[in-house]
């Protein structure tokens, strides 16, 4: 089941911004990577931390408590203190409205932090 989030123009390419939605505890994380949407939860896996607050490059987040950093095109955890992966939510643009199925969720099967 697909839940809107925001319209695209919300989020520029090379940016992130948190949403709420309402069958989800936590908020979502909706980037922009180079035109391509992708969903993440919002809230950091090792210390709690609304990740909005943090940065973007290129397609890694990066928490601004510790630094540690997730790939927000599957979730994992690229570098430490982060090590368990961030749930992914299926994307879509229907009429410049952006979409996540959270029924599709997934978390990520694997981190890659060194």
């Amino acid at each position: 089941m697909s839940t809107y989030v925001c319209n695209v123009s919300d989020v520029p390419p090379g940016q992130m911004k948190s949403v709420e939605v309402d069958s989800l505890p936590d908020p979502v994380l909706v980037c922009n990577v180079d035109g391509a949407y992708y969903a993440v939860d919002a809230i950091c896996s090792h210390a709690r931390v609304d990740l909005s607050e943090g940065s973007i490059s290129g397609c890694e987040v990066e928490c601004p408590l510790h630094s540690g950093r997730f790939d927000v095109t599957t979730g994992s955890a690229t570098r430490k203190p982060a090590k368990k992966p961030l749930t992914t939510y299926p994307c879509s643009v229907v009429d410049g409205e952006l979409y996540i199925d959270v029924t599709a969720a997934a978390p990520a099967l694997v981190n890659t932090q060194p």
